[in-house]
């Protein structure tokens, strides 16, 4: 996959795909699939989301209910008491945060304390979350959830064949059809007949009922008993149930329509998705039962993808018409949700379908069933390793985030598969300051020492100058400059690098040491080519890169008008006179 031309706008925060992009999962709840409990109490989830942004996370991703089959429903205040507080944290940290939540409540006030993205499990059919959307600026994440919907819209579109099954799909229907006239002992010409209507039946391409079709929860007493002929008979249905909602329709005017259900009370709706997850945990069971009567490993995926992809570009539609920028959406098929393992692998398998619809596309496969399915491993636990696998293989489909659990091991795999096979400079500025020693040879020494760096070259250097002493001021001036490098290093492993050549040259930093005290070298990455960063580790770009005239300086030896530049990057850079550790004088060249 080449450089990726797609750009996904978060609030302020604009992240760009010529590498995929990690969204770490921070479950801040008692219940979830692989991790429930762990992180519920506030402090430890926060230290959580710190430590996956210093592994390598580029977005943490909050959520406060679990949705995984059979789980326990929670009001829209008990889910703000348990993300809100993770959330101001981590964004007054500099991270992308995104709240993963179907509750609008929820939602608006996730925005209002810091989150960029809103991550919604039930695609934006709640006409409330698409007025709260297209009032902001956050990035929104559109899910295909399966069953989980109550919108009923009219079918003004026309179905489209994906791909080359159509013959197999319709021999398959030429054989039930033979079948259905034999056992009502039909005539020849009763067999021309149906064999006639199954043929002019391709000119208007009937959609067959998918098992994850969205069905509405029956109310009262007889809600059990729908749940259990819907999983009885969803595995064979072919005709239109009522009652059902079709996933693939366009609305007529562009609007998201829902039935009187989406005024009901919160408890209401969260009834509704339980059973729902319930009904697909039933139906997996069900399908497994006559998975041998397919001839072939895995079903059609014409029909499954048409219902995909029919609903998330329907949904982002839609979305673009009540006015969210295009720019903003990113889709995520959903795995795991009103779906079976065969019918998640054949999503998957696809990605690029999706990806081709030209929003960038989420892999949030982690730990989930059809990667146990896969690997042979039934503790979600020890999933992680074949998560990586799932996920490179929609990597190289085109799938630009990838939602996991273990960041740490996710960003090494990636990391080492990006250097072999996407060769990939990238261009980066190091701001380098001396006030011990001979000031003008340590920083020289440090810029002998990044070129050796592997897979890294210095392109160009400024000047030295001297400059008053900033932050601190009772100590010797500063000899200052600034190199600019090429890198194939992601910006952590970079940093790393950077700071062994402090340690080299003699810094140390001691937890009583300083922070803005005397230094021998002090090597600060300032930006790089599409990165931004938050965390206690490193924050790109540089959080006081715009209030520093010895850095400012320097750069205007590197490039045209850097003010320009690094505002238009969404930096603020100050007036000179503004400025701290002004330049006073040229100390020579680098």
């Amino acid at each position: 996959m080449a450089r990726d031309s797609k750009v996904w706008r978060c609030g302020k925060y604009e992240l760009k795909f010529d590498r995929p992009r990690i969204m770490g999962v921070l479950n801040v709840t008692p219940d979830s699939f692989s991790d429930g409990g762990e992180h519920l109490d506030a402090e430890a989830a926060i230290a959580h989301g710190l430590k996956m942004l210093d592994d390598g996370a580029d977005i943490i991703d909050v959520g406060g209910e679990s949705t995984r089959p059979g789980f326990t429903p929670v009001d829209p205040d008990t889910e703000a008491q348990r993300v809100l507080p993770v959330v101001k944290a981590l964004a007054r940290a500099g991270a992308i945060v995104s709240i993963d939540t179907r509750h609008v409540e929820v939602a608006k006030a996730a925005v209002r304390v810091g989150a960029s993205i809103v991550n919604d499990v039930t695609g934006f059919t709640d006409p409330r979350m698409v007025d709260f959307v297209k009032e902001s600026d956050c990035g929104v994440v559109i899910m295909h959830a399966g069953e989980v919907s109550d919108i009923e819209r009219p079918r003004t579109h026309t179905a489209v064949q994906l791909d080359t099954s159509a013959a197999a799909f319709m021999a398959e229907k030429a054989r039930e059809a033979e079948a259905a006239a034999r056992a009502l002992g039909a005539t020849g010409k009763s067999k021309r007949a149906a064999k006639a209507k199954l043929i002019s039946g391709m000119i208007q391409p009937l959609q067959p009922q998918l098992p994850f079709d969205a069905l509405l929860a029956a109310d009262g007493a007889a809600g059990a008993e729908q749940q259990a002929a819907v999983a009885e008979s969803s595995a064979a249905a072919t005709e239109p149930v009522e009652g059902a909602v079709a996933l693939d329709a366009a609305p007529s005017d562009g609007a998201v329509v829902a039935v009187s259900a989406a005024d009901a009370p919160a408890g209401a709706r969260a009834d509704d998705l339980a059973s729902v997850m319930a009904r697909s945990a039933a139906r997996t069971g069900s399908a497994n039962r006559t998975s041998q009567l397919r001839r072939f490993t895995l079903p059609d995926s014409a029909p499954i993808m048409r219902r995909v992809m029919g609903f998330l570009s329907d949904q982002a539609r839609a979305l673009i018409h009540a006015g969210v920028d295009r720019e903003r959406i990113c889709l995520d098929p959903g795995p795991g949700f009103g779906k079976d393992a065969n019918e998640d692998i054949v999503i998957q398998r696809e990605m690029g379908k999706i990806a081709s619809l030209g929003y960038p596309t989420l892999c949030a496969v982690s730990r989930k069933r059809l990667v146990g399915a896969i690997a042979g491993v039934e503790d979600a636990r020890d999933r992680d390793i074949a998560t990586f696998g799932v996920c490179l293989g929609a990597i190289e489909q085109g799938a630009n985030i990838v939602r996991v659990h273990d960041v740490a091991g996710f960003y090494q795999f990636l990391n080492g598969f990006w250097a072999i096979a996407r060769p990939q400079p990238r261009r980066a500025y190091v701001a380098l300051g001396s006030n011990k020693g001979d000031r003008e040879e340590n920083i020289r020494s440090a810029r002998d020492l990044i070129a050796q760096i592997p897979m890294t070259c210095v392109s160009a250097c400024s000047r030295i100058y001297e400059s008053e002493p900033a932050y601190e001021t009772r100590q010797a001036a500063f000899a200052n400059a600034v190199v600019e490098i090429k890198t194939e290093l992601a910006p952590l492993i970079l940093l790393e690098e950077l700071m062994k050549i402090e340690q080299k040259l003699g810094r140390t930093r001691a937890k009583g040491a300083r922070p803005n005290g005397p230094r021998v070298i002090d090597c600060d990455l300032l930006w790089m080519d599409n990165e931004i960063h938050g965390g206690d580790k490193l924050r790109l770009p540089h959080p006081y890169l715009g209030e520093r005239d010895f850095v400012l300086v320097p750069l205007e030896d590197l490039m045209h008008n850097p003010a320009r530049f690094f505002r238009y990057e969404g930096v603020d850079v100050k007036e000179p006179e503004d400025r701290v550790g002004h330049v006073v004088a040229e100390l020579g060249t680098l």
